[in-house]
C-alpha cells in the first residue's frame, strides 16, 4: 500500500465520475496531476472516468473529494467507495 510521509496510509478510496460530454479526457488528466490522485482513466459505461485516492485519514479524504475533484470544470457527480485494508 502507499505512503504518505512515511506513513502508511489509512485511507483509499476509488471515486467513480460522471461528467458532462467531451469533458472525460480533460477531467482524467486534472486528476492525474493531483499528488492525491494514485490513479485516474476514463471509463465506458454509466461512469465516465474514476481515480483511486490515498490519503492519511478518512477527514482529509473526503475534504479533498469535495474541494478539489467535485469542483473539476465538467464534473457532475461523484460515487465514493472507500476501501478496506486486510491487515
Amino acid at each position: 500500500m502507499a505512503a504518505i510521509d512515511g506513513h502508511e496510509s489509512v485511507a483509499t478510496a476509488i471515486v467513480l465520475i460522471s461528467t458532462k460530454p467531451g469533458f472525460e479526457n480533460r477531467i482524467s488528466t486534472a486528476l492525474c496531476e493531483m499528488s492525491e490522485v494514485v490513479e485516474s482513466m476514463v471509463l465506458f459505461g454509466e461512469y465516465d472516468a474514476y481515480c483511486k485516492i490515498v490519503m492519511p485519514d478518512f477527514t482529509s479524504l473526503s475534504t479533498f473529494i469535495l474541494n478539489n475533484i467535485r469542483t473539476i470544470d465538467g464534473v457532475i457527480s461523484t460515487t465514493t467507495l472507500t476501501a478496506a485494508t486486510n491487515q
